[in-house]
């Protein structure tokens, strides 16, 4: 079998491919929809089916994790992405697509948790934020890559499901040379004083909500930007192949600090970090709603967004890490699951409504509106000391 420094490179590079077909089926579809005559509502709540796989999928994850270890669980979900990706070109048909997508949620999902909980789990407190945004970047990096399977639709419909399908069980194949691990929460549990899993996830709600704002805001920057987007820019007379360079822009540009941004939350804080990132994310957005009839500035205000708010979710899952104890890990990490499917959810929702509602009205301005929320809610919790000494004094 495979050394440990290994399978932490198997693993982040499954993160790559399931970035990569979440990064293609957003933009993919949603084009294939508008171009079909589907409204922007509807298109936008047919997004949110991979992230409504996540929320069903989300109280069954715990207790298989802890019955069957790491690997069956990221071996099984990776088989379901591969498959569901090549049943897209079966039938078009508008449900059947919904519920591949539900399926590449639950698929995605299980992967995600079981890499997630495996890192986080054997990362010290010293290289977690470095080792997590190793995570982030490598999703990043696949997630960016994705939207440029879109100009494929010029050759033919089916032919980016099919390579996305193959890439993913190329990679996944990987998992067959790592052995199985399992968790040690189980010897842990009577010490946070929750025995059950709806009571692991309360106890995780309330230790560290505030680290779970951020895999939210990321859920609503993803889904909005990939999944409604590619609507809005077709609308403003953008060329749709100039729109998938466009995309890709944000998490490509997140790939220049991810790995800074995680190391400096190792140093000074996630929330210093993070109020900042927001901060200026939300002033980059306002820029890009003045300025987003020109493609140069599109390029641009994306790549910068990408740069500040790319590592969101990488680091609310050190944060959540930070807060919670060993024994609520699995817990926490489904709990960022949550957070962001049901980001993840609402951005698509409304962003959809929004450009319905005020066509005449930039489209960026939601993003805004959302990001703000955020924002005002990590300040508004103050400070939170990161260490062990934070967790018992909070389980005490």
């Amino acid at each position: 079998m495979i050394s440990t420094n290994t399978r932490f490179w198997i693993l982040i590079s499954l993160v790559a491919i399931s970035g990569f077909s979440q990064g293609m089926l957003l933009p993919l579809l949603a084009i294939i929809l508008e171009q079909s005559g589907v409204s922007s509502s509807v298109n936008g709540l047919h997004a949110t089916g991979l992230y409504i796989g996540v929320l069903i999928a989300s109280p069954f994850m715990e207790k298989p994790l802890q019955k069957l270890g790491f690997k069956p669980i990221i071996m099984i979900g990776g088989l379901l992405v591969i498959a569901s990706l090549a049943l897209f070109p079966l039938w078009h048909a508008l449900w059947f697509w919904f519920v591949l997508r539900l399926l590449v949620g639950i698929g995605d999902h299980m992967l995600h948790f079981g890499t997630q909980t495996w890192i986080t789990s054997t990362s010290g407190p010293e290289r977690r934020g470095r080792n997590i945004a190793y995570y982030g970047l490598f999703f990043s990096i696949g997630f960016s890559l994705g939207p440029i399977m879109t100009r494929l639709l010029a050759v033919n419909q089916n032919l980016p499901f099919f390579i996305a399908a193959g890439l993913c069980l190329l990679v996944w194949s990987g998992m067959f040379f790592v052995r199985n691990e399992w968790t040690d929460a189980d010897g842990e549990i009577n010490t946070v004083g929750a025995t059950t899993s709806i009571g692991r996830f309360i106890k995780s709600w309330k230790l560290a909500w505030v680290a779970l704002l951020a895999p939210f805001a990321y859920g609503i920057l993803e889904s909005t930007l990939h999944g409604i987007f590619p609507i809005y820019g077709i609308r403003l007379g953008h060329d749709v192949n100039v729109l998938s360079l466009v995309i890709p822009c944000f998490a490509a540009a997140s790939l220049i600090t991810q790995i800074p941004l995680g190391i400096l939350s190792d140093k000074i804080g996630r929330r210093k970090v993070l109020t900042f990132a927001i901060s200026t994310g939300i002033l980059v957005f306002y820029i890009a709603a003045q300025l987003e009839d020109s493609v140069i500035w599109l390029f641009i205000t994306f790549a910068l967004a990408g740069m500040c708010l790319g590592s969101l979710f990488s680091l609310g899952i050190s944060y959540m890490a930070d807060l919670l104890p060993k024994a609520l890990l699995p817990a926490g990490n489904i709990m960022c699951g949550i957070a962001f499917s049901l980001g993840s959810i609402s951005g698509p929702f409304l962003g959809g409504l929004f450009i319905d509602l005020f066509p005449e009205t930039s489209f960026f301005y939601i993003i805004i509106f959302m990001l703000t929320i955020v924002l005002v809610a990590i300040i508004g919790k103050g400070n939170v000391t990161i260490g062990k000494r934070k967790h018992s004094q909070s389980l005490g």
